[in-house]
């Protein structure tokens, strides 16, 4: 089955050093998703079309609603009406976990001093003696931007990809970089890809919710062309 488009041509006015131009440019697509998760409706997301079993898969495995892909008995989708249904092994509670942010110290040793507490409860340090080398570093980061199609044609999206000392093994573009890292760990997650020896690769800002996300998928490594914020250096220390 093909691939949705991630953009459509619209018709738009270009003023560039004094001239007015009307012509067509491309667009990013905007679409919502709601998940049902056992028959019930759990939340709906907003998020670029394609890719909806992966962003579905890895938005579970992210908010703790499962851990292993076992958990997961069957997916199905709708794309033209938006619906994602998910069916798991055992009852899941999401009033438990899900989206549940309480900010509170944790342990009383923390560097970082405020954590999200069901993260904190949930989180522990990455073990890994994974290294990468620094010009493989330089080599995949610039893969992902070469490889991000949609962006040059709409700046319109973020860029997330997963990357072991071969190269990039899969890349999602995406309207919310929150929903591109859950399409890339969701896309792991189905295929039951370790990713305990993987690098998380990002095109945007490293926030706090980002390194959870990959601390939950028990990856040793972030990488991005942007900066991290300072909470999220803090958890990352923490985190190993």
């Amino acid at each position: 089955m093909s691939q949705p488009s991630m953009y459509r041509n619209h018709a738009i006015i270009s003023y560039n050093n004094g001239v007015v131009e009307y012509k067509e440019d491309a667009v990013v697509q905007e679409k919502p998703l709601t998940l049902f998760l056992n028959q019930v409706e759990l939340a709906t997301m907003v998020c670029s079309p394609g890719g909806y079993k992966e962003l579905g898969a890895g938005f579970l495995l992210t908010e703790g609603l499962v851990q292993q892909p076992s958990d997961i008995l069957e997916m199905s989708v709708r794309e033209e009406e938006g619906l994602l249904w998910v069916e798991t092994s055992h009852e899941i509670s999401p009033t438990n976990t899900f989206l549940r942010r309480h900010i509170a110290s944790c342990c009383g040793k923390s560097r970082a001093g405020l954590y999200f507490i069901n993260d904190a409860r949930q989180l522990k340090p990455i073990e890994s003696d994974t290294q990468f080398n620094g010009e493989h570093l330089l080599k995949i980061i610039n893969s992902l931007e070469e490889k991000a199609e949609t962006f040059r044609r709409t700046g319109g999206v973020h860029s997330a990809a997963l990357a072991d000392s071969t190269g990039l093994l899969t890349m999602y573009e995406d309207i919310g970089r929150h929903n591109a890292v859950d399409k890339v760990l969701g896309y792991a997650f189905i295929h039951e890809i370790s990713t305990r020896d993987k690098c998380l690769l990002l095109s945007g800002r490293v926030a706090s919710e980002i390194l959870i996300k990959a601390a939950r998928a028990e990856i040793p490594l972030v990488l991005s062309r942007s900066a991290p914020t300072s909470l999220t250096v803090d958890l990352a220390d923490d985190l190993n």
